[in-house]
């Protein structure tokens, strides 16, 4: 269930009262006449199956309650009421397949913007990674995954396609791609000092490394894995099952790909930098198009009547 807290402009409490009590799977619906002070208006509350919850958020903002007042949704984890059961049993579908638009675009909007938390974390990343390519250690390059924050900006660009929002899309690219080649670049002078402290060497870049030599090797099951993750992770961050998004971040080269190209950079090694960037660029791809493919056809199957 979802719990709605709105401010609504005197003259538009009725409508917004009569669009709750319309939209199938709501109940508990409380107004308080003259309580909100900033912006002036009544405040409505209600509880929504969050299979209904998008459609009533987009009515809501068909009456610009977004502008004129406020509209404010939280996640209700215990809800102990039968009329919350009924008004579940009514909604069509079920809540764990219920696409909310307007908070994936904003959770969206906020994981996407390049900021210095977000390229701090890429880089960080790339530098755990880079230690483990030349370590040949999959722990750290696991580590790695887990840390990096590019699924955000990956996710954003596939919401803003399905949305069409293009500032959306131009927002995560940027974050994208400022964010890698900030922390390639980064990580290359890292390598540099690790070789100076006779810690990072040619030798173990260019030895035997059966533990992560996959990481600029790119071949079909590269691309084929990260199809399957975006899917994944695309379903985890519209649904309400959010557990598996780590599991995505572990599953797909990309942080470590650009670490493997960034040390190989620094000692001029031209064949792994290339397909290390290939295999990065592959995975990108992979993600993007898996999810917006999952996207639309999301979108597809909540369009249908039941």
């Amino acid at each position: 269930m979802l719990h709605l807290r709105l401010i609504t402009p005197a003259e538009k409490t009725d409508e917004v009262v009569r669009v709750v009590e319309t939209t199938v799977g709501t109940t508990h619906l409380v107004v308080v006449p003259g309580a909100a002070r900033n912006p002036a208006g009544d405040v409505v509350m209600c509880d929504v199956a969050r299979e209904a919850g998008d459609e009533l958020i987009g009515a809501l903002r068909a009456l610009d309650l977004d502008k004129t007042g406020s509209i404010a949704v939280e996640n209700i984890d215990l809800s102990l009421s039968e009329r919350a059961d009924k008004a579940e049993d009514e909604a069509p579908g079920e809540g764990a397949d219920a696409v909310l638009w307007e908070h994936l675009t904003d959770a969206t909007h906020e994981e996407s913007t390049l900021s210095i938390t977000y390229v701090a974390f890429i880089t960080l990343a790339t530098m755990i990674a880079a230690c483990g390519v030349v370590l040949d250690n999959a722990i750290l390059i696991v580590g790695a995954m887990a840390v990096g924050p590019e699924f955000g900006p990956l996710a954003g660009f596939s919401t803003a396609i399905v949305q069409r929002r293009s500032r959306l899309a131009l927002r995560s690219l940027i974050a994208l791609l400022v964010g890698f080649a900030a922390a390639m670049a980064a990580t290359v002078v890292f390598s540099l000092f690790m070789d100076a402290l006779n810690l990072f060497s040619r030798e173990q870049l260019d030895a035997d490394r059966p533990n992560t030599a996959f990481v600029y090797a790119p071949d079909a099951f590269s691309f084929v894995v990260a199809v399957l993750a975006g899917i994944a992770g695309t379903l985890s961050l519209t649904s309400a099952k959010s557990g598996a998004l780590v599991g995505v971040a572990i599953s797909v080269t990309t942080v470590p790909a650009a670490a493997n190209a960034a040390v190989a950079l620094s000692y001029g090694d031209t064949k792994q930098t290339v397909g290390s960037t290939e295999q990065l660029l592959l995975n990108l791809l992979g993600i993007v198009l898996a999810g917006t493919l999952t996207l639309l056809t999301q979108k597809w199957l909540w369009s249908k009547p039941c």
